[in-house]
């Protein structure tokens, strides 16, 4: 089981929470942080995770979620909703980048994923998942690839030819069955028109008979 896969089955599914995105990260500065703060328990890697609630109204989180070396286990540590994201700093629109910062209402994070690819998944699932769930104050996104931030018209675009495909099979299906309709009406009219004809030509076989 991959490291996500676990941190989604031990931290966010026991709370009812589905894991939408993780980027295993570390600082680019570190943070002067006394000793005892640490609980001296040595090196440790940590994610950044997006989730949402299965619950409705949805709740998005931002946590991060921490493993110690020699533990198997995940610990949740810092959490923020994602109405508390104040901006996305991509640090460099012009190339792949792992480094990005992110600014909650009470805390400025500097880091740098482990690579490029990871980091802009990442963003692009945040952005995506801000302008679906964030209320109407949205995070800032700033020196992000335009890439990153076509999550959502991307998704959109997808919506947009199913839709369309949709559509055009069913008015198909519709303009068929207008044509049938149109064949049955004339079969029927038709038939009509010999029933008519039948019962004429028998009543003029009958008058010349008598």
């Amino acid at each position: 089981m991959s490291a996500k896969s676990a941190i989604n089955k031990e931290v966010f599914i026991p709370h009812d929470e589905k894991m939408l995105a993780a980027v295993q990260v570390r600082r680019r500065t570190k943070k002067k942080i006394p000793f005892l703060a640490t609980g001296g328990q040595g090196d440790y890697m940590t994610f950044i995770c997006l989730s949402v609630t299965n619950k409705k109204p949805s709740h998005v989180s931002i946590t991060k979620v921490k493993q110690f070396q020699g533990s198997s286990a995940f610990i949740k540590r810092s959490q923020w909703t994602v109405d508390q994201l104040r901006q996305v700093n991509g640090i460099d629109p012009n190339k792949d980048s792992p480094e990005f910062d992110l600014t909650f209402e009470n805390a400025f994070d500097q880091w740098v994923a482990g690579s490029a690819g990871e980091k802009c998944t990442f963003i692009q699932i945040l952005h995506h998942t801000c302008q679906r769930y964030s209320s109407a104050r949205k995070p800032e996104f700033i020196n992000c690839q335009s890439k990153l931030l076509g999550g959502n018209s991307i998704l959109h675009t997808a919506a947009d030819s199913v839709t369309s495909a949709v559509q055009k099979a069913s008015q198909a299906l519709n303009e068929r069955g207008e044509r049938l309709g149109r064949t049955e009406e004339k079969t029927a009219d038709m038939m009509n028109s010999a029933e008519q004809f039948a019962v004429t030509a028998h009543k003029l076989a009958m008058k010349h008979k008598c």
